[in-house]
Protein backbone atom coordinates (compact mmCIF):
# COMPACT_ATOMS: atom_id res chain seq x y z
CA UNK A 1 0.00 0.00 0.00
CA UNK A 2 1.31 3.23 -1.09
CA UNK A 3 2.12 5.63 1.57
CA UNK A 4 -0.63 8.39 0.71
CA UNK A 5 -3.49 5.10 1.02
CA UNK A 6 -1.87 5.06 4.65
CA UNK A 7 -2.27 8.14 5.34
CA UNK A 8 -6.02 8.10 3.50
CA UNK A 9 -6.83 5.02 5.87
CA UNK A 10 -5.49 6.44 9.14
CA UNK A 11 -7.93 9.36 8.78
CA UNK A 12 -10.89 7.02 8.33
CA UNK A 13 -9.75 4.40 11.07
CA UNK A 14 -11.98 6.23 13.99
CA UNK A 15 -9.24 4.02 15.96
CA UNK A 16 -5.98 5.83 14.68
CA UNK A 17 -3.81 7.43 16.90
CA UNK A 18 -5.08 11.22 15.63
CA UNK A 19 -8.94 10.32 16.10
CA UNK A 20 -8.29 9.45 19.57
CA UNK A 21 -6.34 12.25 20.01
CA UNK A 22 -9.25 14.52 18.44
CA UNK A 23 -11.40 12.58 20.83
CA UNK A 24 -9.55 13.01 24.12
CA UNK A 25 -9.22 16.67 23.75
CA UNK A 26 -13.18 17.25 22.85
CA UNK A 27 -13.61 15.08 25.50
CA UNK A 28 -11.43 16.96 27.84
CA UNK A 29 -13.08 20.55 26.55
CA UNK A 30 -16.47 19.42 27.39
CA UNK A 31 -15.28 18.57 30.57
CA UNK A 32 -13.92 22.22 30.80
CA UNK A 33 -17.19 23.78 29.59
CA UNK A 34 -19.05 21.28 32.34
CA UNK A 35 -16.66 22.69 34.98
CA UNK A 36 -17.06 26.67 33.82
CA UNK A 37 -21.04 26.23 33.90
CA UNK A 38 -21.51 24.51 37.47
CA UNK A 39 -18.50 27.38 38.45
CA UNK A 40 -21.14 30.17 37.09
CA UNK A 41 -23.80 28.60 38.47
CA UNK A 42 -22.22 28.13 42.02
CA UNK A 43 -21.23 32.11 42.00
CA UNK A 44 -24.70 33.19 39.80
CA UNK A 45 -26.87 31.57 42.65
CA UNK A 46 -26.64 34.07 45.19
CA UNK A 47 -26.78 36.58 43.31
CA UNK A 48 -30.00 35.32 41.67
CA UNK A 49 -31.51 34.78 45.19
CA UNK A 50 -30.13 38.68 46.13
CA UNK A 51 -32.26 39.75 42.91
CA UNK A 52 -35.01 37.38 44.69
CA UNK A 53 -35.01 38.98 47.87
CA UNK A 54 -34.56 42.77 46.19
CA UNK A 55 -37.39 42.10 44.25
CA UNK A 56 -39.76 41.20 46.98
CA UNK A 57 -38.51 43.92 48.98
CA UNK A 58 -39.21 46.59 46.53
CA UNK A 59 -40.60 45.43 43.49
CA UNK A 60 -43.66 43.62 44.80
CA UNK A 61 -44.95 46.42 47.07
CA UNK A 62 -44.30 48.72 43.87
CA UNK A 63 -46.67 46.44 41.89
CA UNK A 64 -49.06 46.75 44.35
CA UNK A 65 -48.60 50.59 44.26
CA UNK A 66 -48.35 51.37 40.70
CA UNK A 67 -51.28 49.78 38.43
CA UNK A 68 -50.54 48.42 35.22
CA UNK A 69 -51.30 52.22 33.44
CA UNK A 70 -48.72 53.81 35.89
CA UNK A 71 -46.07 51.65 34.71
CA UNK A 72 -46.69 52.55 31.09
CA UNK A 73 -46.92 56.13 31.58
CA UNK A 74 -43.79 55.86 33.55
CA UNK A 75 -42.40 53.75 30.64
CA UNK A 76 -43.17 56.47 28.46
CA UNK A 77 -41.85 59.24 30.03
CA UNK A 78 -38.54 57.67 30.58
CA UNK A 79 -38.16 56.67 26.86
CA UNK A 80 -39.26 60.24 25.83
CA UNK A 81 -37.07 61.81 27.74
CA UNK A 82 -34.21 59.35 26.35
CA UNK A 83 -35.05 59.84 22.77
CA UNK A 84 -35.31 63.65 23.15
CA UNK A 85 -31.80 63.82 25.13
CA UNK A 86 -30.34 61.69 22.58
CA UNK A 87 -32.25 63.33 19.36
CA UNK A 88 -32.75 66.99 20.79
CA UNK A 89 -36.58 66.36 19.95
CA UNK A 90 -38.40 68.84 22.11
CA UNK A 91 -41.96 67.50 21.28
CA UNK A 92 -40.10 63.80 23.07
CA UNK A 93 -38.83 66.15 26.27
CA UNK A 94 -42.45 68.24 26.38
CA UNK A 95 -44.21 64.27 26.14
CA UNK A 96 -41.56 63.33 28.80
CA UNK A 97 -42.58 66.27 30.92
CA UNK A 98 -46.62 65.87 30.88
CA UNK A 99 -46.32 61.69 31.61
CA UNK A 100 -44.20 62.91 34.78
CA UNK A 101 -46.25 65.97 35.82
CA UNK A 102 -49.05 62.91 35.95
CA UNK A 103 -47.43 60.62 37.80
CA UNK A 104 -46.66 63.46 40.44
CA UNK A 105 -50.45 64.34 40.74
CA UNK A 106 -51.26 61.25 40.98
CA UNK A 107 -48.88 60.81 44.20
CA UNK A 108 -50.32 63.68 45.95
CA UNK A 109 -54.11 61.70 45.79
CA UNK A 110 -52.30 58.70 47.45
CA UNK A 111 -50.53 60.41 50.26
CA UNK A 112 -51.62 61.00 53.39
CA UNK A 113 -53.04 58.75 56.81
CA UNK A 114 -56.24 58.24 57.83
CA UNK A 115 -57.59 56.24 61.08
CA UNK A 116 -60.05 53.91 60.75
CA UNK A 117 -61.44 51.65 63.04
CA UNK A 118 -63.02 48.94 60.86
CA UNK A 119 -65.74 46.25 62.04
CA UNK A 120 -66.81 43.55 60.16
CA UNK A 121 -69.68 41.61 61.55
CA UNK A 122 -71.84 38.77 59.77
CA UNK A 123 -75.00 37.56 61.03
CA UNK A 124 -74.49 33.79 60.61
CA UNK A 125 -71.20 32.37 59.22
CA UNK A 126 -73.10 29.19 58.14
CA UNK A 127 -76.16 29.60 56.10
CA UNK A 128 -78.05 27.45 53.30
CA UNK A 129 -78.45 27.57 49.66
CA UNK A 130 -80.91 30.15 49.24
CA UNK A 131 -80.82 31.80 52.92
CA UNK A 132 -79.98 35.63 53.15
CA UNK A 133 -76.41 36.07 54.59
CA UNK A 134 -76.70 39.39 56.09
CA UNK A 135 -73.77 41.55 57.17
CA UNK A 136 -72.33 45.31 58.17
CA UNK A 137 -69.18 46.94 57.75
CA UNK A 138 -69.03 49.42 60.77
CA UNK A 139 -65.80 52.41 60.08
CA UNK A 140 -65.42 55.15 62.91
CA UNK A 141 -63.06 58.05 62.24
CA UNK A 142 -60.46 58.13 65.38
CA UNK A 143 -58.08 60.19 65.15
CA UNK A 144 -58.08 64.36 66.02
CA UNK A 145 -59.22 65.33 62.43
CA UNK A 146 -61.62 65.32 60.04
CA UNK A 147 -61.09 62.81 57.20
CA UNK A 148 -61.66 62.72 53.85
CA UNK A 149 -63.99 60.71 51.66
CA UNK A 150 -62.69 56.71 51.29
CA UNK A 151 -63.74 53.57 49.59
CA UNK A 152 -63.96 50.54 51.10
CA UNK A 153 -63.85 47.27 49.12
CA UNK A 154 -64.61 43.88 50.75
CA UNK A 155 -63.70 41.00 48.74
CA UNK A 156 -66.77 38.61 48.72
CA UNK A 157 -64.79 35.15 47.25
CA UNK A 158 -64.29 36.43 43.93
CA UNK A 159 -66.18 39.18 43.55
CA UNK A 160 -64.98 42.98 45.42
CA UNK A 161 -67.41 44.99 46.70
CA UNK A 162 -67.33 48.34 46.91
CA UNK A 163 -68.48 51.19 49.67
CA UNK A 164 -68.42 54.66 49.31
CA UNK A 165 -67.35 56.16 52.98
CA UNK A 166 -68.45 59.88 53.33
CA UNK A 167 -66.30 62.64 54.94
CA UNK A 168 -66.21 61.70 58.76
CA UNK A 169 -65.87 63.99 62.18
CA UNK A 170 -63.47 62.88 64.80
CA UNK A 171 -65.28 59.91 66.38
CA UNK A 172 -68.13 59.53 64.01
CA UNK A 173 -69.24 56.52 62.56
CA UNK A 174 -70.78 55.38 58.98
CA UNK A 175 -72.33 52.26 59.26
CA UNK A 176 -73.26 49.90 55.50
CA UNK A 177 -75.12 46.83 55.04
CA UNK A 178 -74.91 44.83 52.67
CA UNK A 179 -76.10 40.99 51.47
CA UNK A 180 -73.80 37.79 50.56
CA UNK A 181 -76.14 36.19 47.66
CA UNK A 182 -76.44 32.03 48.26
CA UNK A 183 -77.29 30.34 45.11
CA UNK A 184 -74.89 27.71 45.07
CA UNK A 185 -72.59 25.70 47.43
CA UNK A 186 -69.66 27.34 48.39
CA UNK A 187 -66.75 28.51 51.06
CA UNK A 188 -66.77 32.04 50.48
CA UNK A 189 -63.54 34.01 51.83
CA UNK A 190 -65.47 37.17 52.90
CA UNK A 191 -62.66 40.07 53.67
CA UNK A 192 -60.45 41.76 54.85
CA UNK A 193 -61.82 45.11 54.10
CA UNK A 194 -59.64 47.13 52.26
CA UNK A 195 -59.61 50.90 52.35
CA UNK A 196 -58.55 52.11 48.47
CA UNK A 197 -56.74 55.56 47.49
CA UNK A 198 -56.24 56.49 43.66
CA UNK A 199 -56.18 59.33 41.61
CA UNK A 200 -58.70 60.10 38.98
CA UNK A 201 -56.15 58.23 36.25
CA UNK A 202 -55.76 55.39 37.93
CA UNK A 203 -52.15 55.17 37.83
CA UNK A 204 -51.75 54.41 41.45
CA UNK A 205 -53.54 52.51 43.76
CA UNK A 206 -52.90 52.38 47.79
CA UNK A 207 -54.59 49.70 49.94
CA UNK A 208 -55.05 49.44 53.61
CA UNK A 209 -56.17 46.07 55.00
CA UNK A 210 -58.89 46.79 58.13
CA UNK A 211 -59.77 44.08 59.41
CA UNK A 212 -59.34 39.85 59.33
CA UNK A 213 -60.68 37.69 56.68
CA UNK A 214 -64.04 35.58 57.71
CA UNK A 215 -65.19 32.02 56.03
CA UNK A 216 -68.73 32.07 55.18
CA UNK A 217 -69.96 28.17 54.64
CA UNK A 218 -73.00 28.08 51.98
CA UNK A 219 -74.18 24.56 52.93
CA UNK A 220 -76.00 22.33 50.36
CA UNK A 221 -79.76 22.84 50.61
CA UNK A 222 -81.08 19.61 52.48
CA UNK A 223 -84.45 18.54 52.63
CA UNK A 224 -86.31 17.21 56.20
CA UNK A 225 -86.90 13.19 56.61
CA UNK A 226 -89.53 11.71 58.86
CA UNK A 227 -89.40 8.96 60.96
CA UNK A 228 -91.32 6.85 58.15
CA UNK A 229 -88.75 8.25 55.12
CA UNK A 230 -86.05 7.56 57.51
CA UNK A 231 -86.79 3.67 57.44
CA UNK A 232 -83.10 2.77 57.24
CA UNK A 233 -82.32 3.88 60.50
CA UNK A 234 -82.69 1.11 63.07
CA UNK A 235 -83.81 1.50 66.92
CA UNK A 236 -81.76 1.12 69.91
CA UNK A 237 -82.32 -3.12 69.67
CA UNK A 238 -79.75 -2.56 66.67
CA UNK A 239 -80.03 -5.34 64.15
CA UNK A 240 -80.10 -8.76 64.49
CA UNK A 241 -77.57 -11.04 62.67
CA UNK A 242 -77.93 -14.54 62.79
CA UNK A 243 -74.81 -14.94 65.11
CA UNK A 244 -76.03 -16.47 68.28
CA UNK A 245 -74.87 -14.48 71.63
CA UNK A 246 -75.10 -15.44 75.54
CA UNK A 247 -75.64 -11.45 76.60
CA UNK A 248 -77.62 -9.41 73.90
CA UNK A 249 -80.89 -8.08 74.06
CA UNK A 250 -82.25 -9.62 71.10
CA UNK A 251 -83.54 -12.69 72.28
CA UNK A 252 -83.94 -16.47 70.27
CA UNK A 253 -84.16 -19.21 72.68
CA UNK A 254 -83.33 -21.65 75.73
CA UNK A 255 -80.90 -24.00 75.68
CA UNK A 256 -79.44 -25.97 78.53
CA UNK A 257 -77.33 -24.60 80.92
CA UNK A 258 -73.23 -24.97 80.73
CA UNK A 259 -70.48 -24.45 83.27
CA UNK A 260 -69.56 -20.62 82.97
CA UNK A 261 -73.05 -19.14 81.88
CA UNK A 262 -74.09 -16.14 83.59
CA UNK A 263 -76.72 -16.85 86.56
CA UNK A 264 -78.67 -14.11 85.87
CA UNK A 265 -79.75 -15.04 82.34
CA UNK A 266 -81.21 -18.37 84.01
CA UNK A 267 -84.83 -18.60 83.17
CA UNK A 268 -86.22 -20.12 86.32
CA UNK A 269 -89.69 -21.28 84.72
CA UNK A 270 -88.63 -23.37 82.53
CA UNK A 271 -86.12 -24.73 85.05
CA UNK A 272 -88.47 -25.69 87.27
CA UNK A 273 -91.11 -27.19 84.65
CA UNK A 274 -88.12 -29.28 82.63
CA UNK A 275 -86.48 -30.27 86.01
CA UNK A 276 -83.03 -28.97 84.55
CA UNK A 277 -81.57 -25.52 84.34
CA UNK A 278 -81.91 -23.27 81.29
CA UNK A 279 -80.84 -20.04 79.98
CA UNK A 280 -81.47 -17.49 77.84
CA UNK A 281 -79.78 -17.66 74.12
CA UNK A 282 -79.56 -14.70 72.36
CA UNK A 283 -78.84 -12.74 68.76
CA UNK A 284 -76.12 -10.69 68.49
CA UNK A 285 -77.10 -7.20 67.51
CA UNK A 286 -75.32 -4.88 65.17
CA UNK A 287 -75.81 -0.73 66.61
CA UNK A 288 -76.95 1.39 63.76
CA UNK A 289 -74.07 2.40 61.93
CA UNK A 290 -74.62 4.34 58.44
CA UNK A 291 -72.19 4.78 55.88
CA UNK A 292 -72.44 7.17 53.12
CA UNK A 293 -70.15 6.86 49.80
CA UNK A 294 -70.59 10.11 47.85
CA UNK A 295 -68.90 9.67 44.84
CA UNK A 296 -66.47 12.99 43.37
CA UNK A 297 -66.52 11.67 39.99
CA UNK A 298 -68.41 13.97 37.61
CA UNK A 299 -67.88 11.39 34.90
CA UNK A 300 -70.64 9.81 36.33
CA UNK A 301 -73.16 12.45 36.22
CA UNK A 302 -74.59 14.56 33.44
CA UNK A 303 -72.76 14.13 30.17
CA UNK A 304 -72.48 18.13 29.68
CA UNK A 305 -70.37 19.67 32.29
CA UNK A 306 -72.91 22.43 33.93
CA UNK A 307 -75.83 20.03 33.80
CA UNK A 308 -72.69 17.41 35.45
CA UNK A 309 -72.02 19.82 37.78
CA UNK A 310 -75.87 20.45 38.85
CA UNK A 311 -76.60 16.74 38.84
CA UNK A 312 -73.86 16.72 41.24
CA UNK A 313 -74.94 19.35 43.68
CA UNK A 314 -78.26 16.99 44.33
CA UNK A 315 -75.90 14.45 44.91
CA UNK A 316 -74.43 16.29 47.79
CA UNK A 317 -77.66 17.56 49.05
CA UNK A 318 -79.21 13.62 49.46
CA UNK A 319 -75.78 12.64 51.20
CA UNK A 320 -76.04 15.99 53.43
CA UNK A 321 -80.00 15.21 54.04
CA UNK A 322 -79.12 11.48 55.01
CA UNK A 323 -76.56 12.53 57.32
CA UNK A 324 -78.34 14.66 59.38
CA UNK A 325 -81.49 12.69 59.54
CA UNK A 326 -78.65 10.31 61.16
CA UNK A 327 -77.16 12.79 63.31
CA UNK A 328 -80.51 13.80 65.13
CA UNK A 329 -81.05 10.10 65.40
CA UNK A 330 -77.88 9.97 67.45
CA UNK A 331 -76.77 7.33 65.05
CA UNK A 332 -72.68 6.51 63.99
CA UNK A 333 -72.28 8.02 60.43
CA UNK A 334 -69.65 7.85 58.55
CA UNK A 335 -69.34 9.48 54.92
CA UNK A 336 -66.59 8.96 52.45
CA UNK A 337 -65.43 10.33 49.30
CA UNK A 338 -62.73 9.60 47.04
CA UNK A 339 -60.40 12.33 48.56
CA UNK A 340 -61.22 10.70 52.04
CA UNK A 341 -63.84 10.52 54.85
CA UNK A 342 -65.79 13.97 55.70
CA UNK A 343 -65.62 14.61 59.54
CA UNK A 344 -69.12 13.56 61.17
CA UNK A 345 -68.19 13.88 65.02
CA UNK A 346 -70.94 16.99 64.61
CA UNK A 347 -73.48 17.49 62.19
CA UNK A 348 -72.09 21.43 61.85
CA UNK A 349 -69.03 19.54 60.77
CA UNK A 350 -70.45 16.85 58.27
CA UNK A 351 -72.05 20.29 56.69
CA UNK A 352 -69.04 21.96 56.53
CA UNK A 353 -66.85 19.09 55.05
CA UNK A 354 -69.53 18.52 52.40
CA UNK A 355 -69.38 22.18 52.00
CA UNK A 356 -65.70 21.98 50.81
CA UNK A 357 -65.81 18.80 48.58
CA UNK A 358 -65.52 19.64 44.58
CA UNK A 359 -66.63 17.24 42.07
CA UNK A 360 -63.77 16.57 39.51
CA UNK A 361 -63.73 13.72 36.72
CA UNK A 362 -61.55 11.01 37.95
CA UNK A 363 -61.99 7.96 35.39
CA UNK A 364 -59.57 5.96 37.40
CA UNK A 365 -61.62 6.34 40.33
CA UNK A 366 -65.26 5.50 40.03
CA UNK A 367 -68.30 4.72 42.51
CA UNK A 368 -66.64 0.57 42.56
CA UNK A 369 -63.61 2.29 44.13
CA UNK A 370 -64.87 4.67 46.32
CA UNK A 371 -67.47 1.18 47.74
CA UNK A 372 -64.33 -0.81 47.99
CA UNK A 373 -62.71 1.84 50.00
CA UNK A 374 -65.69 2.23 52.17
CA UNK A 375 -66.07 -1.58 52.57
CA UNK A 376 -62.95 -1.38 53.82
CA UNK A 377 -62.98 1.60 56.62
CA UNK A 378 -66.60 1.17 57.30
CA UNK A 379 -66.59 -2.63 57.33
CA UNK A 380 -69.24 -2.76 60.65
CA UNK A 381 -71.85 -0.61 58.92
CA UNK A 382 -75.57 -2.05 58.75
CA UNK A 383 -76.16 0.48 56.01
CA UNK A 384 -74.37 1.52 52.98
CA UNK A 385 -75.96 4.13 51.04
CA UNK A 386 -73.61 4.81 47.57
CA UNK A 387 -74.66 8.22 46.13
CA UNK A 388 -73.80 9.09 42.19
CA UNK A 389 -75.16 10.34 39.08
CA UNK A 390 -76.96 8.90 36.46
CA UNK A 391 -73.77 8.27 33.78
CA UNK A 392 -73.34 5.05 36.17
CA UNK A 393 -74.57 2.20 34.91
CA UNK A 394 -75.92 -1.03 36.26
CA UNK A 395 -73.36 -3.32 35.90
CA UNK A 396 -70.74 -0.69 37.34
CA UNK A 397 -73.16 -0.53 40.25
CA UNK A 398 -73.67 -4.48 40.30
CA UNK A 399 -69.69 -4.75 41.10
CA UNK A 400 -70.10 -2.16 43.39
CA UNK A 401 -71.98 -3.72 45.64
CA UNK A 402 -69.81 -7.17 45.49
CA UNK A 403 -67.75 -5.49 47.63
CA UNK A 404 -70.39 -4.58 50.38
CA UNK A 405 -69.95 -7.11 53.22
CA UNK A 406 -72.50 -9.55 53.74
CA UNK A 407 -75.37 -8.80 56.16
CA UNK A 408 -75.00 -5.30 54.93
CA UNK A 409 -78.13 -3.47 53.27
CA UNK A 410 -77.28 -1.26 50.23
CA UNK A 411 -78.68 1.67 48.50
CA UNK A 412 -77.61 3.16 45.66
CA UNK A 413 -79.16 6.71 44.27
CA UNK A 414 -78.57 7.57 40.73
CA UNK A 415 -79.03 11.87 41.07
CA UNK A 416 -80.37 13.92 38.13
CA UNK A 417 -81.78 17.21 37.06
CA UNK A 418 -85.30 15.58 34.87
CA UNK A 419 -84.99 11.87 36.12
CA UNK A 420 -88.25 9.98 36.96
CA UNK A 421 -88.14 8.95 40.25
CA UNK A 422 -87.89 4.96 40.33
CA UNK A 423 -87.35 2.03 42.42
CA UNK A 424 -85.35 -1.08 41.15
CA UNK A 425 -83.01 -4.00 42.89
CA UNK A 426 -79.83 -5.43 41.23
CA UNK A 427 -79.65 -8.40 43.19
CA UNK A 428 -79.53 -7.48 46.66
CA UNK A 429 -78.63 -3.37 46.03
CA UNK A 430 -81.81 -1.63 45.99
CA UNK A 431 -81.35 1.59 43.42
CA UNK A 432 -83.48 4.68 43.86
CA UNK A 433 -83.58 7.05 40.67
CA UNK A 434 -83.27 10.81 42.59
CA UNK A 435 -84.71 13.29 40.39
CA UNK A 436 -85.08 16.29 42.79
CA UNK A 437 -84.41 16.39 46.32
CA UNK A 438 -88.47 16.61 47.39
CA UNK A 439 -88.49 13.24 45.75
CA UNK A 440 -85.66 11.70 48.20
CA UNK A 441 -88.14 11.16 51.35
CA UNK A 442 -90.86 9.57 49.35
CA UNK A 443 -88.04 7.51 47.60
CA UNK A 444 -86.78 6.41 51.13
CA UNK A 445 -89.97 5.24 52.24
CA UNK A 446 -89.75 2.85 49.24
CA UNK A 447 -86.45 1.28 49.60
CA UNK A 448 -87.71 0.77 53.95
CA UNK A 449 -91.18 -0.90 52.79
Amino acid sequence: MSPRATRRARRADPESGRGQALRRTAGRSATAVGESLAIAREYARPLVERLRVLGDRFFEPAGRLVSPLGFVVAGTALLLWLLGAIFGWQEALLGAFMAALLLVIAVAFVLGRTDYDVRLELNRTRVAVGDRAVGAMVVKNVSKRASFGATMELPVGAAVAAFRVPRLQPDAEHEDLFTIPTRRRAVLAVGPVRSVRQDPFGLLRRQVSWTDEYELFVHPQTTALDGSSAGFIRDLEGMPTRDLSNSDVSFHALRDYEAGDDRRHIHWKSSARTGQLMVRQFEETRRSHLAVALSLNLAEYGEAEADAADDFEVAVSAAASIGLQATFEQRKLSVLTQTGPVRTDTGRNMMDGLTRVEGRPTPRHTVVDLVRTAADQVPNASVVFIITGAGTTARQLREASMHVPLGVRAIAIRCGHGLTAARANIGDLTVLTLGSLDELGLMLRRAAA
